[in-house]
């Protein structure tokens, strides 16, 4: 029977947890996190499986657990959190989770699209703040949306922006009926949404050169990774009005660092990385992981 630890659970997190987590299931210490990296091999210690939400393993950590044998990442980016080189070459096997959430992601994703069409997020800090500046947003229907990676997420969010009245182009990196090129997606889009799984063939997928051939004033909107586009270059057409607004859901560090560029651009909306985090997503996330911890 695997010794299995939570490393990194949080107050809203257990309250989930504890209504999945039966007495029939596995033994499962939880610990609340955050879990600095530092004080992760001691965390791990006597655990040769760790159950991790955002707790970052890289090559020097992994090193440093010596009794770990098997990470499950609640979710599918694993390559964010955990250096999948160095856990291959130390044998220790990294299990992800997919298809728990698409509806609940391509929902973020579409509340993304609206704050960003009406720059919701812009003014409710201007009045939040004491001040009043009514600003023009962009009616949605009749608009293009195009949705870059046509798995499970994006599949559900070309129904529901269907039912808004959105134009709905998709590109698919293995192209699937009715898919377009990249190109003409771009050109074609008043709205970009980027639903691609990180990888080393994605990583900074939408360069500079790409967006470039995007209509001008395009909203893009990250519900997938930080990893996917080129953010300096994002941040430099940002500040040229040739991205119009960029909604994002992921940074490459989070929490982001205070000095995070994007932080401080007027056309930049952001939430915190909980685009899955419903309950409705959770207990399927949640019931599926302490499945793969017992069956190793």
């Amino acid at each position: 029977m695997p010794k299995t630890l939570f490393i990194d659970s949080t107050p809203d997190i257990d309250a989930v947890w504890q209504r999945v987590h039966g007495p029939e299931d596995i033994s499962i210490v939880v610990n609340m996190g955050p879990v600095d990296e530092a004080d992760v091999p001691a965390k791990a210690a006597g655990y040769d499986t760790v159950i991790n939400d955002a707790t970052y393993f890289s090559a020097p950590t992994l090193e440093k657990c010596k009794d770990l044998k098997h990470i499950v990442f609640l979710g599918t980016g694993a390559a964010s959190f955990v250096d999948m080189e160095a856990a291959q070459k130390l044998g220790i096997k990294v299990s992800t989770i997919s298809g728990y959430g698409d509806t609940t992601v391509a929902e973020h994703a579409m509340g993304l699209v609206f704050a960003a069409a009406r720059n919701i997020a812009t003014m409710h800090g201007i009045v939040r703040g004491g001040g009043w500046r009514p600003m023009q947003g962009m009616e949605l229907r009749g608009k293009t949306l195009g949705i870059v990676g046509l798995g499970g997420i994006g599949a559900e969010m070309a129904r529901i922006a269907g039912g808004i009245g959105l134009k709905v182009v998709a590109y698919n990196r293995s192209p699937k009926p009715g898919t377009v090129g990249l190109d003409e997606l771009l050109a074609q889009s008043d709205i970009v949404s980027l639903h691609l799984g990180l990888n080393d063939a994605t990583r900074g997928f939408l360069n500079r050169e790409r967006m470039a051939r995007a209509k001008p004033g395009v909203i893009i909107v990250n519900t997938a990774r930080a990893g996917v586009i080129d953010e300096p270059a994002l941040i430099d057409l940002l500040k040229s009005g040739h991205v119009g607004h960029y909604a994002t859901d992921v940074f490459g560090k989070e929490p982001p660092a205070p000095d995070e560029p994007l932080l401080v651009l007027d056309n930049v909306t952001v939430t915190s990385h909980a685009g899955y985090n419903t309950p409705e997503a959770a207990m399927t996330m949640y019931r599926r992981a302490i499945d793969l911890a017992a069956n190793g």
